[in-house]
């Protein structure tokens, strides 16, 4: 898995989730990086709705990748059903790599109000929704921790630079 780029690995991650049907898109650095921004990230994130029936699928997706939750104590601690309806991060490895998956970003922006604001992304044999460049500053602004301020000047001027192409 080291060996592998970490692009494969993440095309991996998003083809499970696909296949069991989850609902999600991605959000974050990865987003970033396909909106164009000039960053680096050592793990892919996504945003899921919390339903009932698309919990059943990501579990099922994430006990295909025998995802653990990244314990510093190295505990081994699988998510279930009750962790993913409640809590807001799950920050996970996986046998692809590292995975955070999360009900919520920035001040507390759900699936629900942020699905509008996805782009389609056609990334190999697969189609995925990306949160847009101007959004993911938006909860990188909102979520205000240390790794996102270093990078909102990167992702600004991207953005500017998007939206002066003609």
């Amino acid at each position: 898995m080291d060996d592998e780029p970490r692009s494969v690995r993440f095309l991996g991650l998003l083809r499970v989730l696909l296949r069991h049907g989850v609902d999600f898109f991605v959000v974050g650095g990865v987003a970033a990086q396909l909106e164009g921004a000039p960053i680096l990230t050592l793990d892919l994130d996504v945003l899921y709705d919390k339903t009932p029936e698309n919990l059943v699928r990501l579990l099922a997706a994430l006990r295909e990748l025998k995802a653990r939750y990244r314990d510093p104590a190295g505990r081994h601690i699988e998510p279930d059903a009750e962790k993913l309806a409640t809590l807001r991060m799950h920050l996970l490895l996986t046998e692809l790599g590292a995975l955070d998956v999360l009900s919520a970003i920035g001040g507390g922006l759900t699936y629900h109000d942020l699905v509008d604001r996805t782009l389609s992304y056609e990334l190999g044999e697969i189609r995925v929704r990306v949160l847009e460049l101007a959004a993911v500053i938006e909860t990188k602004e909102q979520a205000n921790r240390d790794k996102d301020r270093a990078v909102l000047p990167v992702l600004r001027q991207t953005l500017a630079m998007k939206k002066a192409r003609p």
